[in-house]
Order: structure tokens, then sequence, then C-alpha cells
């Protein structure tokens, strides 16, 4: 029986604390539809799209009325579509891009993922292609999300790859010029990326997954600081083991509020559920950021010292409480610091408490990595690969998902300001120190190792 208390918490926590389901993502697994001859594939991808995806914006609408709870996004995630490249030339990717999101856009979610590469080892066929038609498509679609896996404990770093896409992060950012480079905030580069994750820009439906699946992405940052601020109220002695304790507590109950909802749209869709991916993914909305909860747990300044020890135990207690309430927890369950995306982080990078370098320190704790961070738009393409590797190489060693979503906005520069709307924001600018003097390392290419214990099996 589930304790009066709980239901009461749960309650406020919709009612005062914006709890929502940031996402509930369809995986689509579209390898039936391969075909040889491109004009079939492309009408087998619509079909396929419309048959499985079509009735889940009605579900998803009438489970979130049923509960009284916002489901914020409806999204899509097909398997990475670089395998349907390989018998095909070049000229295919963008009308099958095209293709997809106008499915997206007929089914009526929100964005899809899966225009995906994994190369972490080297280039398919297929997989350069995707690669190399990555700026006309992100700068021609409107809801197709692009990520690309260039590295992996296992692998190590694959800098050819790197270095490739710099140079299509800053040739995407060009072509959406009109946007303040918008196109490169719906790609992102991965070390180690998950299977299941439902947060864009790196969904894609892998391998090992089900042909249909559901993936639900369930957010709360203003209710775990709500929660710590009633805990500092009461007064008496709290310290650090304390404030863990709470964030655990609140996030076992967003997690039992996020699996009911998605298992129950996967109910009504006749297909599998697959995890409940417990994300402190902030909004631009005030009340709605991680860094205010840092500034709760005491870092006045976000970026001062403490920043990383302190979204370490955010992090850590998110994912034991998240654990602890189910066993279909996944993705990339923990905190998120997409700075755009969170007013309290882009306010910090305006007055500059938080800069590139100590941004880079917290993504070694954190769920992700370097994430919606705009820089100036005259960064060359080889020292943006040089951060893409930097930020790989955090998530090699330590054997963890980080990834890289960074905007060079054209034509602007430290102290300016990018807006994309939405979810998505808007960023001030952050300063790159030393552009420019890590081109000959980046442009040796070839491949980082392994570390060691990569060995382990």
């Amino acid at each position: 029986m589930i304790p009066t208390e709980d239901i009461l918490k749960t309650i406020e926590m919709v009612q005062i604390e914006n709890l929502d389901v940031r996402a509930v993502t369809l995986g689509i697994n579209l390898m039936s539809c391969a075909d040889g001859d491109s004009d079939r594939m492309l009408s087998k991808i619509r079909a396929r799209i419309h048959s499985v995806a079509g009735a889940l914006v009605a579900c998803c609408q009438e489970v979130s009325a049923k509960y009284g709870i916002n489901i914020v996004n409806k999204r899509l995630a097909v398997s990475k579509m670089s395998a349907l490249l390989e018998a095909h030339s070049a000229d295919v990717c963008l009308p099958m891009a095209r293709a997809v999101d106008e499915a997206a856009r007929d089914v009526g979610v929100d964005i899809i993922g899966g225009y995906s590469a994994l190369v972490q080892k080297g280039f398919s066929d297929g997989d350069r292609r995707l690669i190399d038609s990555i700026p006309e498509v992100l700068s021609s679609t409107e809801r197709v999300c692009a990520s690309v896996n260039v590295a992996s404990t296992k692998a190590g770093i694959n800098m050819d790859a790197v270095l490739l896409m710099g140079r299509q992060i800053r040739q995407t950012a060009t072509l959406t010029a009109d946007k303040d480079g918008f196109g490169a905030a719906k790609l992102v580069v991965f070390a180690n990326i998950p299977e299941d994750n439902p947060f864009m820009a790196g969904a894609f439906l892998g391998p090992g997954e089900p042909g249909t699946v559901v993936n639900i992405g369930v957010s709360g940052p203003g209710v775990i600081k709500r929660a710590l601020e009633r805990l500092l109220e009461e007064g008496g002695a709290v310290d650090l083991g304390r404030i863990a304790e709470e964030i655990k507590r609140t996030s076992f109950r967003v997690t039992r509020v996020g699996e009911l909802m998605g298992r129950e749209v996967a109910k009504k869709l006749g297909v599998e559920f697959g995890v409940v991916d417990l994300s402190l993914a902030p909004t631009p909305r005030i009340g709605d950021s991680v860094g205010e909860i840092l500034q709760t747990m005491g870092i006045t300044k976000i970026g001062a010292p403490g920043s990383t020890a302190a979204i370490a135990l955010l992090n850590d207690a998110v994912k034991k409480g998240g654990l602890f309430a189910s066993s279909s927890v996944g993705g990339l369950s923990g905190a998120f610091i997409p700075v755009s995306e969170d007013q309290a982080l882009s306010r910090a990078v305006a007055d500059g408490s938080l800069t590139l370098e100590k941004l880079e320190a917290m993504t070694s704790v954190c769920s992700v990595g370097l994430d919606m961070v705009v820089v100036p738009g005259d960064v060359d393409a080889e020292t943006l690969a040089a951060i893409i590797a930097d930020e790989m190489a955090i998530g090699v060693i330590n054997n963890k998902t980080t990834a890289v979503r960074i905007i060079p906005a054209p034509g602007k520069k430290l102290g300016d300001r990018a807006v994309f709307g939405g979810l998505f924001g808007a960023g001030d600018v952050v300063e790159v120190r030393n552009a420019g003097a890590s081109s000959r390392f980046v442009g040796y290419g070839g491949r980082i190792p392994a570390p060691l214990h990569s060995l382990k099996n």
C-alpha cells in the first residue's frame, strides 16, 4: 500500500513544483524498410512510421489527462539511419531525412532522432555518407536530430571522426546562421552512447532493443529544489548526507510517477516498455533549473569552487533514488547541465562565474557533458574538435557517457547572446581560450587507444 504521505507529496510535486514527464519517446526499428530501390525504401519508411506512431500523441494525451501530469514532448527515435545508406549513394541522404521529417510531422511528434552513426572504430560507407550530409540535412529539416558516437571505453577515440565532426558542427551552424546557428543544437557527439536514451539530440534505437519500444524521460529540477528548500526551512542540523538523502527520496517518487505513465502509454500502443530515464533536464523556465539546485545547496555563484562536488552529490543521489524505485531505470539518468536551457547556468556564464573549463570539470561527474554551449562564431573547426576530444577522453577513461552539443553562433562574440526559443532557450557566448593552439594535435588523426581497463570482460 502506498503511504498517504507519499501520495500527498506527489500531488504537491505535480501542482506546485513543475513535475512533468519531459519526453515520451517511441523507438522504431526501420531495418525492415531497407531496399535497393530508394523510392521504395522511402515509401516503406513513411508507412512504417505512420503505422507504428500514428496513435502516439493521442495515447499520451489520454494518459496525461488521466493522471493530471503534463507530457511535454512526444518524440520518435529510429534505428541508426546510416545502416540504410549502405546500399545507396550520397544523394539519397537528404530525401531520406526529409521522409522521416515529414512522417514525424504527420503523426504530430515534436522531434525525431536516429540520423545517427557509430564510428568509434572506423567508418562504413553508410556512416561516411550520413556524416558528410549532416550540415545540409539539419539545415533543411525541422524535426530531425543527428548523433555520432566517436569514442568508447572499449575502442578508444577515433580522432579522424572527431576532427570531421568539428568541421561538420561549424558548417551546420554556418548554414543556419539566420537562426544563430540553431542547426548545431540538433547535433550531438558522443562517447559511450546509450541505446535507450529518450532525450534529444542523442536518441536512437540501438541494437539489441525491441522493434518498437517506449522509453520515458521524467524530469523535475523544481521538485528537487523545493524539497531541499523545505529541508533547510525546517531548521536543525543539516549536513550534506541529509541533503543527499532528501534528493534520493524525492527522486524515488518522481521515478514511480514516470514508470506508471510510461507503462500505460506502452500498453495503449501495444508495444514494449523500455526504461524510465530520471534525468534532471532543466528548461528556461524560472524554478525549473539544475543551477538553482546548486544554489540552494550553498553554491551561491555557479562555477565557484565546490560546484563539481555539488553536481557529483546531486547526480549520485538522483541515480540511487531512481534505481531503488524501479528496475527499469536507464538512458542518461542523472543531472544534465545544458547551459542555454537552464536560466541559472546561462546567467552564470553571462556574469563570468561559469567558464568553459569549469563546465568541462563538472561534466566529469554529471550525466552527459558539454551541452548547449554557445561559443563565438569564429572558433575554428580544429578547436571545436579539440574541445570534443577532451570531453571524449573524460568519457573513455571514466567509462561513462559524455557528449558535446556546442553551437558556434555565426557573427556572435563574447558578450553576445544567441536565442533559439522553446526548450532550447537562449545562451550567452562562452569564451574559448587559446583557440587555434591545438590544431597540430587534432590534425594527426588516427585513434587514441582504449585505456587498460577496456580489456575487462
